[in-house]
């Protein structure tokens, strides 16, 4: 039953990706684009997911399980530090370079697109690249 939510789950997120044109890494680029052809509708996406996040962590934080009976892991700390910085940073770089985040990658990935396989693979080779720099530090 988890592996059939979490594919329903992702199925609807990937669809919603579509739909919006969030999977678009050109209309994504045309949001960051302040001086040229700004497009803000991603920005309207945006602000539904966080109005829709903000409940939903809402309301997670009064469980202690999920509807399928899994644990709740939330964030323990609300703490800002450098690693947090740097990391939010490096993903806003990329993100307005390629106009692709991990989930539309993913979407795009299914789509064949060449260009989301490569920020696929770069993506889990800067993990693997993290893991192996943190290692000593866990």
């Amino acid at each position: 039953m988890k592996n059939l939510s979490a594919l329903g789950v992702g199925l609807l997120f990937g669809l919603g990706l579509i739909l919006s044109g969030m999977a678009n890494p050109a209309k994504v680029t045309g949001f960051l684009d302040l001086a040229g052809a700004r497009d803000p509708s991603p920005g309207l996406v945006m602000g539904g997911a966080i109005g829709v996040g903000f409940f939903a962590f809402r309301l997670a934080a009064q469980r202690k399980q999920s509807w399928l009976g899994e644990p709740i892991h939330l964030p323990g700390t609300r703490e800002i530090t450098p690693r947090l910085i740097v990391g939010s940073l490096l993903f806003g770089i990329g993100w307005g370079l390629a106009g692709i985040c991990p989930g539309p990658g993913i979407v795009l990935v299914g789509a064949l697109s060449v260009k989301g396989l490569v920020f696929v693979l770069a993506m889990l080779a800067g993990m693997r690249v993290y893991h192996l720099l943190n290692k000593p530090l866990a």
